[in-house]
């Protein structure tokens, strides 16, 4: 929550307006005192300015907004935040609207989670209860964990018919949650976490008595421990979405260009109509 400043002007009225073009506000989010009122001196020919000073409400969606814009700017990031607060259900759920969001997103998410950290701190700052916290854009959790969904039951299917475990990539809880959510109804294979955070990861087993047989050794059309698993190579995939591939995975570039080449279509169909 911002701390008060102070503003002048001729008059109150004018101090304040100072003050919301300032906070980029209106009048019903922010609140002031006056320090001092205008004043004429003698015959009127000489004035005291006014002075008061002012601050923002605290509002979920003014205060989650102006920690964003700030991030964005400091970052060169021309974006907008759209702010949902469930009162009910103490959730809040931000989504980040702006072209190229790859930046925000980071490797694996790891730009985008940070993000939601913090957000999640400046919001439940001055905040009796706590809220929850979900930070998204471009709809990129639900598409990641779709991708991890799907790794998992791949992963899952090489476990069968090696009889070996898998160890997966280190992630953070919320996704080795979505790895185990995956694979907790599978009647072969069984999933535990291991090693320290951030290091932490998910390993894929045969359940205790399960006996296999099957003597492919293919993992489907795809292998994941091998090279040339990504078509586009970390040079075609940048010439062809112009992302800065180092900081990605190769399930995020994989998926991030699958949502490009959607949203590249569906707005083809637009201008079609």
């Amino acid at each position: 929550m911002e701390d008060w400043k102070e503003f002048t002007g001729k008059t109150v009225d004018e101090a304040l307006t100072e003050a919301l073009l300032s906070f980029q506000t209106t009048s019903e989010k922010m609140e002031y005192e006056v320090i001092e009122k205008e004043s004429k001196g003698l015959l009127g020919m000489f004035s005291k300015p006014a002075k008061i000073r002012a601050k923002l409400k605290f509002s979920i969606d003014g205060v989650a907004k102006n920690f964003l814009d700030k991030v964005f700017k400091a970052m060169g990031i021309d974006a907008t935040a759209e702010v949902a607060y469930d009162k009910e259900s103490e959730n809040v759920e931000i989504n980040i609207v702006g072209d190229d969001m790859g930046v925000l997103i980071g490797k694996r998410g790891q730009t985008l989670d940070s993000l939601q950290y913090l957000t999640s701190l400046v919001i439940n700052k001055n905040n009796e209860g706590y809220l929850k916290v979900k930070l998204d854009t471009e709809n990129y959790r639900e598409r990641r964990k779709e991708t991890l969904e799907n790794l998992a039951k791949n992963i899952a299917s090489k476990v069968k018919r090696t009889h070996k475990p898998v160890s997966l990539e280190p992630m953070n809880p919320y996704e080795r949650r979505i790895i185990h959510s995956a694979l907790q109804n599978d009647k072969y294979v069984e999933t535990h976490s291991e090693g320290e955070e951030p290091f932490r990861k998910v390993v894929i087993s045969l359940k205790k008595g399960v006996t296999l047989h099957n003597n492919s050794n293919r993992f489907g059309n795809k292998d994941y421990n091998k090279k040339g698993y990504n078509k586009d190579s970390k040079k075609d995939f940048h010439k062809k979405y112009g992302a800065n591939t180092k900081d990605y995975s190769t399930d995020y570039k994989k998926d991030y260009a699958a949502y490009l080449e959607a949203k590249a279509a569906a707005k083809a169909v637009e201008t079609k109509e």
